[in-house]
């Protein structure tokens, strides 16, 4: 009876076993010593599974440093099947009988098994002796808000696998930039090479006092130097390794330092300036575009810390800017910052023009006093502009210079009125009606929907060029209009900043547009209607 009911229950676990698949479990090694890792690998020949193991109930006693997957076919009595392999990393978290817990695939579980985790041998040599941290500042003392450029070297005379980690650098009342990427390479050490990865760090300390850099970790898997069997896989044992605590004195602003100043606290600060054209070898007349860069350069310091250049003012110059532009530069002593500021100058009067020096004040770190950067006072030589100028005005006394006499020069317009109206009457007598009224130029309708299409466009340069035309045929000049009419002035201004800056694509026409149509009337035009041809000003006065 008892035969019986054991073959009935071998074949009722036959029976479940084919029901519900196996997932089989097994590790490369079963006794192992603190702070090795050892591989799990599972392994399923169910095609209908999908998906991963379930992993959670190894964390308990377990850091999962990585899991691979490998799909295979394999021949068995001329039968091909498929399985799927996981092989996982695992690190103990602690010493003594650890067990791993049966793992989760659909409806298939794995079978426990059981490890003996070693506390390492002291009296052995350990990996961390052959791999160790070590942490410099520049300086042992900076200026509040200078630059602390802070150093980390990790040697390791041994094999380290590409999980290595770093902790991050935070600190409290400071400011962290990383300079670049890591780098590596090599160096002999009491003739014992070891491989060198170094992490560079520019410290802003943002207050005054004492500031503690706190210690940081690497973390890694060394490789176990050991013999191996052929094809085992490959044995490492975790290492971490911690810096020393750094400490850095921060001094704060020097009282001679000007307070109505930016403090600056760099290595070595420049201005440079470029002109595009040169007007100290190319002629300037009254309208031409001159662009001016200006570039501020300052070792030791961010970009975000340099304050902003002094406007270039001069009497008869408009001045149009573009967004500064800010960039930081990495060097062997930490960060070099850049500030680039552009603008674009249009002279509206000639003869000389004075542009005033440009000074910077910043405190030398490196020579520990007060120092001034400047670019000297320039002078503009500006020529008139025939294409630009306007209509002479009424009372001007240029006029009682003229090189004619009065009385010869009235006779000889009368004489010249005499014959151009007879010729006028002469050739109307043989013309029709009709031609007496006809127009050499387009109509001024015609040119204002010109320039209102123009402004509604929101292109500058049609805009100029239609607001020119239809300005010819007013009985003022432009430059007329917009000294009585501000709001015209102003749109003018716009229009002009658009033409001569980058930023002509953000332009709208709408205020220029509403200042032509709410310009008054003139009370009294001083222009003879005859003498408006000419070009008016591109800049009022």
């Amino acid at each position: 009876m008892s035969r019986f009911g054991a073959l009935l229950l071998g074949l009722l676990w036959s029976l479940a076993a084919q029901a519900e698949p196996v997932l089989q479990a097994s590790v490369d090694r079963t006794r192992l010593e603190a702070g090795e890792t050892l591989e799990l690998t599972l392994e399923s020949q169910d095609v209908t599974q999908f998906g991963k193991p379930d992993l959670r109930a190894l964390e308990g006693d377990f850091e999962v440093r990585g899991t691979r997957q490998l799909n295979s076919l394999h021949s068995l009595d001329g039968e091909t099947r498929a399985s799927t392999r996981w092989i996982i990393t695992l690190l103990p978290r602690r010493s003594g009988s650890l067990n791993i817990p049966s793992l989760q695939l659909g409806q298939s579980h794995s079978q426990p098994i059981e490890l003996q985790v070693q506390q390492a041998d002291s009296q052995r040599p350990g990996v961390a002796s052959q791999v160790f941290i070590e942490a410099t500042l520049d300086s042992p003392s900076v200026y509040v808000q200078a630059q602390a450029v802070l150093t980390l070297r990790i040697y390791h005379s041994v094999a380290l696998y590409d999980d290595s980690s770093l902790s991050p650098l935070q600190l409290e009342n400071a400011k962290v930039d990383p300079l670049g990427e890591s780098r590596t390479y090599e160096k002999d050490i009491n003739g014992v090479r070891h491989g060198v990865i170094e992490t560079r760090y520019a410290l802003y300390p943002q207050q005054s006092g004492p500031l503690e850099v706190p210690p940081l970790k690497f973390t890694a898997t060394a490789a176990d130097n050991g013999e191996q069997p052929a094809g085992s896989p490959r044995v490492g044992r975790q290492v971490q390794v911690s810096s020393q605590p750094l400490r850095l004195e921060v001094k704060p602003i020097p009282a001679s330092y000007p307070s109505d100043r930016p403090w600056l606290p760099a290595r070595n600060l420049t201005l440079e300036e470029h002109w595009n054209p040169d007007p100290a070898s190319q002629a300037t007349q009254i309208g031409d575009s001159l662009t001016r860069n200006i570039t501020l350069r300052a070792e030791g310091l961010s970009s975000p810390q340099l304050p902003p250049l002094p406007a270039t003012e001069a009497v008869g110059l408009r001045r149009y800017p573009d967004q500064p532009l800010l960039r930081n530069d990495i060097s062997e002593r930490g960060m070099i910052a850049n500030r680039e500021e552009r603008e674009a100058l249009v002279p509206t009067h000639s003869g000389e023009l004075a542009l005033p020096a440009l000074e910077v004040t910043w405190w030398n770190t490196r020579e520990d006093h007060l120092e001034h950067s400047s670019l000297p006072a320039r002078t503009l030589n500006v020529q008139d502009n025939p294409a630009l100028s306007a209509d002479t005005p009424v009372g001007d006394s240029r006029v009682g210079n003229a090189l004619l006499w009065p009385w010869q020069l009235a006779t000889l317009l009368l004489a010249l009125t005499t014959l151009a109206g007879f010729a006028l009457w002469w050739r109307a007598r043989s013309q029709p009606a009709v031609l007496r009224a006809a127009q050499s130029g387009p109509s001024p309708r015609t040119l204002l929907d010109d320039l209102k299409r123009a402004c509604q466009a929101n292109d500058p340069q049609a805009t100029r060029q239609a607001l020119d035309a239809w300005a010819r045929q007013q009985p003022e000049t432009l430059a007329e209009m917009a000294a009585r009419f501000v709001p015209l002035s102003d749109a003018l201004d716009g229009l002009n900043g658009a033409l001569y800056s980058e930023s002509g694509q953000y332009w709208h026409g709408d205020e220029l547009w509403r200042a032509i149509g709410t310009i008054p009337p003139a009370e009294q035009v001083l222009a003879p209607a005859g003498e408006t041809g000419n070009l008016p000003p591109l800049y009022p006065k």
